[in-house]
């Protein structure tokens, strides 16, 4: 449907017509809106802009094409004043304005009722809120102390673990760096007799020379090379642990 087109006052026919009056279902000016709402009569009318005014024809009987302003109590049914004498002879009627009326407080009575029963129902939760926030913050609180001292034992434990695997490894550490000094040494030993090698083949061979090689033969048969023991070894076996081991240390918390 679409929007009234710009309208006249209907009042001092001069105006444009930026009101609308639902009651009188006619267009009022600003000034013309004043004094209409100054009116006894008039006073509590109901306007709406004119811009929102939606175009709506008056409904009509389609029997006597005039316009329905009765409800048929008896049929449920939007009548007009003749059908009172015709079909609906003997019927007990109500006039359309008064049933809007009477609609209309009901309605507003209805939702003061719904109002104030929301409110309530909203203070009680924000109340319920507040004090759950705060059971909340305590439970957080003792899981977060329970969690936290759990922690501080998991940690000593720790700590006390390293310093022992630490301390224990130091002495198989010790004798590694004792095997590695003395292969070190031995490794020095041939470098030396190496080197006297390279000399004699720098020398002139005569008989001399025959016996400085058996004598540096005597020393390489005489270089020991010890042979190397089993390395030490560590691991770590890991206890099989579940979170909900973990959740059973600290405790439990219910919501009911």
């Amino acid at each position: 449907m679409a929007q009234a087109a710009s309208k006249t006052c209907e009042v001092c026919v001069s105006a444009p017509g930026s009101h609308y009056c639902i009651d009188c279902e006619e267009y009022y000016c600003e000034n013309c809106k004043f004094v209409h709402n100054r009116q006894k009569l008039s006073r509590n009318h109901q306007f709406q802009k004119a811009s929102d005014r939606i175009l709506e024809g008056k409904s009509r009987c389609s029997e006597h094409k005039e316009e329905l302003t009765l409800i048929c109590n008896t049929c449920n049914a939007h009548i007009c004043a003749r059908c009172v004498t015709g079909k609906h002879n003997g019927h007990t009627f109500s006039q359309i304005v008064d049933v809007i009326v009477q609609l209309r407080g009901d309605n507003e009575t209805k939702l003061r009722g719904k109002t104030n029963e929301a409110n309530k129902n909203i203070q009680k939760i924000e109340e319920s809120l507040n004090v759950f926030d705060n059971s909340v913050e305590s439970v957080i609180k003792a899981i977060n102390d329970e969690g936290n001292m759990i922690k501080r034992m998991v940690d000593k434990s720790v700590a006390q673990m390293i310093a022992l695997v630490k301390e224990q490894s130091k002495k198989e550490k010790d004798k590694l760096m004792n095997m590695l000094s003395d292969a070190n040494s031995v490794l020095d030993d041939v470098h030396t007799l190496d080197r006297k090698r390279n000399e004699l083949d720098k020398t002139r061979q005569d008989g001399s020379l025959v016996q400085k090689i058996n004598n540096l033969k005597e020393e390489i048969d005489k270089l020991h090379i010890n042979s190397l023991p089993e390395f030490p070894n560590i691991s770590f076996s890991r206890k099989s642990v579940a979170e909900d081991d973990i959740r059973q240390l600290i405790g439990t918390y219910n919501i009911r």
